[in-house]
């Protein structure tokens, strides 16, 4: 029962939001006054007026003008990009992310990020339905409070019920007692759970992975490169680090390959560390050995 989230980021860039280029804008003043001035010339031929070179200078009250009309155009039509952003789910940020949520009658919760609001917004979009689908499931025990980290809806087998996987934003993941009631109250309400749905909400097993490599540094490494590698790898995983993520090994290999590093060989895992629905995987200890410098 289980959809994958959906990536806004994977959109075509919009059409409507121009890529502004101040040297383009110019130009094209520059001609435009060329072409006037020499139809005025030319309708005025007893007027002595001066032949401008295209090349221009810079001190040029003329060309002082259509560098500043350019730049009051360029800045105008960055304005309009942005308000064009601002009715787009993928850019909205702040109080623009609000107007777009109340739209689907969701609303910031107090202490809440931009992130987390639009993964809701999106969530009620793809729910519309007023029970059952696991986008609206996942968007009430989301909505239940901040402290859930992210929800898993899921279910074993042919087995009729149906399983909300809580993760939490403890350090450990774990969910309280009282967040685990909080949730379920919310998705045992009449009007959000179906009548023939049961569900089960738990806590997501955190599942800890440790880490252990053989490294070569490069000659002109500096000596903590191991460090820099072991703090990059953590603090990438937590960024990315969510419910049935598996830790493949190429990735976590690849985390390790910081500026000066020259090769990575894994020990453990070699391979892959697959996530259960209701697991979050956690790296614990990270051994690295130092086999030299080489090239």
């Amino acid at each position: 029962m289980t959809t994958d989230p959906f990536d806004l980021s994977l959109l075509p860039a919009p059409g409507v939001i121009e890529d502004l280029k101040y040297d383009s804008i110019l130009s094209r003043q520059r001609s435009k006054f060329m072409e006037v001035w020499e139809a005025v010339r030319a309708a005025n031929p007893g007027a002595l007026l001066p032949a401008y070179d295209v090349e221009l200078l810079e001190t040029d009250p003329a060309m002082i003008g259509n560098e500043a009309e350019t730049y009051r155009e360029t800045v105008l039509r960055a304005r309009i990009n942005d308000a064009v952003r601002a009715n787009l789910l993928a850019f909205a940020t702040g109080s623009d992310l609000d107007h777009l949520g109340a739209f689907y009658d969701q609303f910031r919760m107090a202490g809440e990020g931009d992130d987390r609001f639009a993964s809701r917004v999106i969530l009620a979009i793809q729910g519309r339905s007023t029970g059952g689908t696991e986008p609206r499931y996942r968007l009430v025990a989301l909505s239940a409070d901040t402290s859930v980290a992210d929800v898993i809806v899921y279910t074993k087998g042919r087995s009729p019920l149906i399983h909300v996987a809580v993760y939490s934003t403890a350090p450990d993941g774990v969910a309280s007692p009282a967040l685990l009631a909080k949730v379920n109250a919310a998705l045992q309400a009449p009007g959000v759970r179906m009548v023939n749905d049961t569900i089960v909400v738990a806590s997501a097993v955190r599942k800890v992975v440790d880490i252990e490599a053989d490294y070569w540094l490069l000659p002109e490494a500096s000596a903590d490169t191991a460090t820099v590698a072991e703090d990059n790898l953590r603090t990438s995983w937590l960024a990315v680090r969510s419910l049935g993520r598996d830790l493949t090994a190429a990735w976590w290999t690849s985390k390790l390959m910081v500026s000066g590093m020259h090769k990575v060989a894994p020990i453990s895992p070699l391979s892959d560390v697959v996530a259960n629905p209701s697991e979050a995987i956690s790296i614990g200890t990270v051994t690295l050995h130092n086999r030299g410098r080489a090239y």
